[in-house]
């Protein structure tokens, strides 16, 4: 599909679309953005870094990755497909996985000023294994792949994220959801 066809079905110009998006890229930009960030997100994203205990962090963390893939569910065959032909693509998932990375480290470094982070995995490979885990391959391998619920997706990579990042909590062995 071309900007003009795109600017046609739109009623607008060619010239407004360029103005705007500047590029078919910056369309996908802004639809992926619109699907992925609207409002549950950033109430997920407050919740999150406004919970006192890591367990609740790591929880509210794994509702935000689910609700991101699940938002990008329609698009994601597009753009794994599209990126070979169109490399302009690639280079969008690319920014978007660094733009991922950047946003997580608020969260990694509430969690090991809160002193229960793992001492054997130091802040960056923590952050590594965050980003990996939360990441839209695991999701699509257990979702789409293996045919879990979106639900049990973050139940589970919750839990993951509870014991594979943290220390033990004393006193209790986990920590209370449902």
């Amino acid at each position: 599909m071309t900007i003009e066809e795109i600017a046609r079905r739109a009623q607008v110009s060619a010239q407004s679309v360029y103005a705007i998006f500047r590029s078919k890229t910056g369309i996908l930009t802004e639809i992926l953005d619109q699907a992925s960030f609207g409002t549950e997100y950033e109430q997920a994203v407050r919740q999150a870094l406004g919970a006192v205990v890591p367990e609740d962090r790591l929880w509210y963390a794994a509702r935000i990755a689910r609700q991101i893939h699940d938002a990008q569910k329609t698009t994601f065959d597009l753009l794994r497909g599209a990126r070979v032909v169109a490399p302009e693509l690639a280079k969008l998932e690319e920014r978007g996985e660094r733009l991922r990375y950047k946003r997580q480290k608020q969260l990694i470094e509430l969690l090991r000023t809160a002193g229960r982070l793992r001492r054997e995995l130091s802040i960056r490979k923590t952050r590594d294994v965050f980003w990996m885990l939360t990441g839209r391959e695991v999701y699509r391998m257990l979702v789409r792949e293996r045919g879990w619920s979106s639900q049990e997706y973050e139940k589970w990579l919750a839990g993951t994220l509870v014991e594979t990042l943290l220390t033990a909590r004393r006193g209790k062995l986990k920590p209370g959801r449902g």
